[in-house]
């Protein structure tokens, strides 16, 4: 392993030693194998490659002060990527399956958990793949599903900092009865030109709007987006809206700090009542929101200090962080210490 400076860490991709795999055939799922190859070979036809069939997910490993490495709500991974097989007609892979190949890959390869205090972690990626051949739109009878890790650091180069966003009314993430739900490529695929503009402005991403009526707040960019207004927390309900585990978990933080949670359409023009504002996710945890631009009517919102995160949003981030790397309480057993 080349040297590594944790402390300058880009959200990228870094070789590291083994990645575990089980593929699915003739109606069961194969013993895990572990491998060296980055490579993964498919057949031409495979429904992965063609039709989408093909779900990821997203997940970290600490090390603590206390030298010991903690995973965080695997268990939770691997009910999301079970939901989204189901959502495209995969082959689900069994949560004893995914918590054996997660702790192993992570096992594997501990010399690229970051140490305590870089601010980096460990990456872990699972991915679900239709890799048996299909010319026809139907679902194929193989599958392939890998793990692998890689060291990263923050996911805006900002950090745990405001950034700005904008509001774009041109591209949608994905259709009310479509697939936003699922943790899906296309979405993300569906994101990209959106995103380019985004960043070409000056903006860490698109805050998307619902695709029917344009009125209502869906996600922030790859993370799911969350207000505090007063001493509410408020997060969107929507179909199209990923499940996210972060959040998830700030909710349920928010309210072991009093706070009372209300998950809603959010209409875009409550954004000049909010308090705070930021995006939440497996990437990122939290990702301060200090403005939101609406470019199509150019009008700005803003919140707080430009420069300095929200009072409630830091302490909420301080406590998730608290909890992975094991300086907090694990009180409601999210975490698995190897």
């Amino acid at each position: 392993m080349s040297k590594i400076d944790w402390a300058n860490l880009s959200f990228s991709y870094i070789k590291t030693d083994y990645n575990v795999r089980s593929y699915f055939k003739d109606g069961q799922w194969s013993d895990l194998e572990e491998t060296t190859s980055e490579e993964l070979t498919m057949h031409m036809a495979a429904t992965g490659v063609h039709y989408g069939q093909q779900s990821f997910e997203g997940l970290k490993a600490f090390k603590g002060k206390d030298g010991k490495v903690r995973i965080f709500r695997m268990e939770e991974n691997a009910k999301r990527l079970q939901n989204s097989a189901d959502g495209i007609l995969m082959q689900p892979v069994p949560t004893e399956l995914f918590n054996k190949a997660v702790v192993r890959a992570v096992e594997l390869n501990l010399d690229y958990v970051p140490p305590y205090e870089s601010g980096a972690a460990l990456y872990i990626r699972p991915l679900l793949f239709g890799s048996g051949p299909k010319v026809g739109v139907s679902p194929a009878d193989e599958y392939t599903f890998v793990v692998f890790v890689t060291p990263v650091g923050p996911y805006f180069k900002e950090g745990f900092k405001p950034t700005k966003q904008m509001i774009s009314r041109e591209f949608d993430r994905a259709a009310p009865q479509g697939t936003g739900h699922l943790k899906v490529g296309g979405n993300y695929a569906a994101s990209m030109r959106a995103g380019k503009i985004a960043h070409e402005g000056g903006y860490s991403s698109v805050l998307y709007l619902d695709s029917k009526e344009k009125k209502y707040i869906d996600e922030a960019g790859p993370a799911n987006f969350f207000a505090i207004k007063g001493n509410k927390y408020i997060t969107p309900l929507s179909h199209s809206i990923l499940p996210s585990i972060t959040n998830m978990s700030l909710i349920q933080l928010a309210k072991d700090m009093g706070l009372e949670v209300e998950r809603r359409k959010v209409e875009l023009e409550e954004l000049s009542e909010f308090d705070e504002v930021g995006a939440c996710g497996t990437a990122a945890v939290i990702s301060p929101i200090g403005q939101v631009d609406d470019v199509d009517n150019n009008k700005s919102y803003c919140f707080g200090d430009p420069n300095i995160a929200g009072e409630i949003s830091t302490k909420l981030y301080n406590k998730l962080r608290g909890i992975q790397y094991g300086d907090e309480p694990d009180n409601h057993g999210w975490v698995t210490i190897l």
